[in-house]
């Protein structure tokens, strides 16, 4: 399809390597194709290459935007939904629409396939054309917790000197192999507190290697991280009022002697985890969570996310 000058096409096996291109342009810096082959592939839903690529006269990508299907566990029912995921567009053609167009066909394409619900973590500046012009509606405001660590900022030299980045690596590797299991995730915590939220079945947790985390555990805790401009903790099981504080002692410790100078972690509030957190550190607000009905109406009060839920993770 064409429009305003400009081609349109839907993601696919075709075509998906231009996201890279296009990815390269706008943030200046390279992604393996691989990484979104793999992001895209979610055969386990049945559905795969929810998106739209614009590319103009020359067939240069210049926009692009996305979903990526996954089911919610919601009221005691599966639902195939749908994370609001990677949106670019081109410095050279930005307000000129592109962004809503691409949105609103990817959201025919959803109700075409059975998506039921597009929800997503938007930062504060897409914010507001997402509600204005997309209809998303917010249902709360995940909050983030930054631990600083004292630390030789031995990941940030790596990053500085590429040729310590190997070194470095090999490093963490021996340093992590005392805490890391084979487990490819942890199941929802959230879900297991009796919320709604993304379900982590088998299938998820093999789909979301395609980003690169760690499972750790910690006497009876088993955490998802991922070591990356500090330590994230994605999720974390196992954890009570009784454990917690010695768990996040050796946690820093871990990220000490790993150069990492901050441990971060987000959360919807409400949740146990939210309630140990705020306990101790400052709350502070992080993403809005946003839904975007699709059908019939799907209750969203119940659904509370980790970081580990967020595409980015």
């Amino acid at each position: 399809m064409s429009s305003n000058l400009h081609i349109i096409q839907r993601l696919s096996a075709a075509n998906i390597s231009d996201l890279a291109k296009l990815h390269a342009v706008i943030y200046k810096r390279e992604v393996p194709i691989t990484f979104f082959i793999n992001k895209y592939t979610t055969a386990y839903t049945n559905v795969m290459y929810t998106g739209f690529i614009a590319y103009n006269e020359a067939l240069q990508p210049i926009a692009y935007y996305g979903v990526i299907p996954c089911f919610l566990w919601c009221g005691g029912e599966v639902i195939l939904a749908a994370q609001s995921a990677d949106t670019m567009t081109h410095p050279d053609y930005r307000n000129r629409g592109l962004f809503v167009e691409l949105a609103n066909l990817t959201y025919e394409l959803c109700r075409a396939e059975g998506i039921n619900i597009i929800f997503g973590f938007p930062n504060q500046n897409s914010l507001p054309g997402l509600v204005n012009k997309l209809g998303r509606q917010v249902t709360e405001t995940m909050d983030r917790f930054i631990i600083p660590v004292k630390a030789i900022p031995l990941e940030k030299l790596a990053v500085k000197f590429p040729w310590v980045k190997a070194l470095y690596k090999r490093y963490l590797n021996v340093l992590l192999k005392k805490y890391s299991i084979t487990d490819k995730g942890i199941s929802s915590t959230v879900i297991n507190e009796g919320f709604d939220g993304i379900l982590r079945d088998d299938n998820y947790l093999q789909y979301k290697t395609y980003s690169t985390t760690q499972v750790i555990k910690i006497n009876d805790a088993t955490l998802w991280v991922k070591l990356n401009n500090g330590l994230i903790i994605g999720d974390m099981a196992g954890i009570t009022t009784g454990n917690f504080d010695y768990v996040m002692r050796k946690l820093l410790k871990l990220a000490q002697r790993a150069g990492l100078t901050q441990i971060h972690f987000h959360t919807s509030p409400a949740t146990g985890l939210h309630n140990l957190f705020s306990s101790r550190y400052k709350a502070i607000p992080s993403f809005p969570v946003t839904f975007r009905q699709l059908g019939a109406e799907i209750p969203t009060g119940k659904m509370k996310f980790t970081f580990a839920d967020i595409d980015i993770f």
